[in-house]
């Protein structure tokens, strides 16, 4: 069983940056891949990025390239989103996911087994 734990939302304004954490329980968490994903008001809940166990791969939604980097400390059984150059389009509640299946990448949300509790980012124009 993994627990996740999300935080570091706020609001910032357009241009600024922010960094998303997933704190995670067990001591298997290193071996599971993690996505961020988020949600909007009236909007589907979208994939935003993807880290494998280990880190050995990455990847990212369009929109996001460029400006947003995931990465993980398997020390502290945490996942972090650094986001930068944020716009008000990024507006949402985030949710990290953690699944079992360690490398292969998935952006669906039914392929996650764990989520945490969502943090808000408000991005104001």
């Amino acid at each position: 069983q993994v627990q996740l734990v999300d935080s570091g939302g706020g609001l910032v304004q357009a241009g600024g940056s922010l960094r998303l954490s997933c704190a995670a329980s067990g001591r298997t968490f290193s071996t599971y891949a993690v996505a961020w994903f988020r949600q909007a008001p009236g909007k589907e809940r979208e994939f935003v990025a993807h880290i494998s166990s280990r880190a050995f791969t990455t990847s990212y939604v369009d929109s996001v390239k460029g400006r947003f980097t995931i990465s993980r400390d398997s020390a502290k059984n945490t996942v972090y989103l650094q986001m930068n150059s944020l716009k008000p389009d990024d507006t949402a509640v985030y949710y990290c996911a953690a699944r079992r299946q360690p490398i292969s990448l998935a952006t669906r949300r039914g392929s996650y087994e764990y989520w945490g509790q969502g943090t808000q980012v408000t991005v104001s124009s």
